[in-house]
């Protein structure tokens, strides 16, 4: 078995503020020693958000969970001096901030390949360092409305507002930047030519939803060349999951006990494995379908039929049954129920409080036959000042006090 993590050895100095930070959290899940660099006044991410938890977000809990917490004034020569010399044996540098931060600083990729040839320097940003939105200030939300993922809703007096929805660029950034950040740390030690990279969480939300966009875009082009499904006779149907409406062999339907259940018997041979566990071998007689990805859309009949059936079974009965009998069938959650399915729980068993000052999901990886190891408590501001100083940098108390003393860590510390 192996005796260290993944990423064991790995050190990145990261500086950021709010979301962006939470493209170190799955290296960090992985062994990866990282330094988060704050200003004296910390990253007001602890206060962001809800849930407040103790005093901290939950925000600032998880992304920034298992990280070390040094305060440097980087608008001091000291300090400045300090940040370089972290740089000089790390592997890599996250600018997870508006782009040019650093480099204001003198901090820039320039500076930093000087003292360290090798070193990947990442800027993770709202809409990148190109393009006419660069310099626009942003939350969050803005990468999904802007990638066209979330629908405008409007309520009874006639206002809109912002329905719920899964956030998707804020998330999905941080792990494009983590793989550019691998990508960027292997090639550095097999050529030792370091590499500066951006990524935009705006630019992440369109790419995870590129179905949709490039189903229009192929729309674009004639009938003659692009269509649709062979089951539909090859009708051009909505693109994603707005084409799901109107279907019937692949659609949700109530249960027995007021839950929900995804059926998805698009493929002909599941819908004969089905129809068959229901004892309704005539469904599939008479309405035999198409061999593959054919969900009888428009069928009202059929899902008339399919909607009392579905009614005579619990969810936990029908899960059971899709099981038994080889036929597609999932159960409808809310973010508050999954943590209450069966399949989460044996696949994510949480953090606890006690470990992280709340509870919380754990990396999806799984190295078979290794445990990853459990992070850290995310760091109160400065928390590790002096040993940092000391592990990273080899400075004994009097030189910590007297970098303390020039303003170099902040006031106060």
């Amino acid at each position: 078995m192996p005796v260290s993590a993944p990423l064991a050895g790995v050190r990145i100095i990261e500086c950021s503020a709010l979301g962006p930070a939470e493209i170190t959290n799955s290296l960090i899940d992985l062994g990866a020693d990282v330094i988060k660099v704050e200003p004296p006044q910390g990253d007001y991410v602890r206060q962001m958000t809800w849930p407040i938890v103790e005093g901290d977000s939950l925000m600032h809990l998880h992304i920034n969970r298992g990280k070390r917490s040094l305060t440097l004034d980087l608008r001091t020569a000291q300090g400045a001096a300090i940040f370089l010399e972290l740089c000089r044996d790390a592997d890599a540098v996250v600018e997870a901030m508006r782009p040019g931060g650093l480099a204001k600083r003198g901090l820039g990729y320039d500076e930093l390949r000087e003292v360290n040839p090798k070193i990947v320097f990442c800027s993770i940003s709202g809409y990148g360092m190109t393009g006419p939105y660069k310099d626009m200030p942003s939350h969050g939300i803005a990468y999904d409305v802007w990638a066209g993922l979330v629908n405008v809703a409007q309520d009874d007096e006639g206002f809109c507002y912002l329905p719920e929805h899964p956030s998707t660029g804020i998330h999905a950034g941080p792990l494009f930047g983590a793989l550019g950040i691998l990508a960027g740390i292997i090639r550095a030690r097999a050529t030792g030519e370091g590499s500066f990279f951006e990524v935009a969480q705006s630019d992440a939300s369109a790419a995870m939803d590129w179905l949709r966009s490039e189903t229009w875009k192929a729309y674009e082009r004639p009938e003659s060349e692009v269509t649709g499904n062979k089951s539909d006779g090859y009708e051009r149907r909505a693109p994603g999951t707005a084409g799901m409406k109107e279907g019937v062999r692949y659609q949700v339907y109530e249960t027995k006990d007021q839950r929900h259940v995804l059926f998805m018997a698009s493929e002909q041979a599941f819908w004969k494995n089905f129809c068959e566990g229901v004892d309704r071998s005539e469904l599939f007689e008479r309405w035999p379908g198409s061999t593959y990805a054919d969900h009888a859309r428009n069928n009202r009949e059929l899902q008339a039929i399919l909607r009392e059936i579905f009614k005579t079974k619990t969810l936990v009965e029908w899960l059971d049954f899709g099981n038994r009998v080889n036929t597609p069938l999932a159960p409808v959650n809310t973010p508050k129920t999954l943590l209450d399915d069966p399949q989460f729980q044996d696949r994510f068993p949480l953090y606890s409080a006690s470990q992280l000052g709340a509870e919380q999901i754990p990396s999806p990886l799984k190295f078979i036959g290794e445990q990853l190891p459990v992070p850290a408590k995310a760091p109160s501001v400065g928390q590790h000042n002096d040993e940092v100083l000391a592990d990273l940098l080899g400075w004994d108390a009097d030189k910590i006090a007297a970098a303390r003393a020039s303003g170099a860590l902040g006031e106060g510390r």
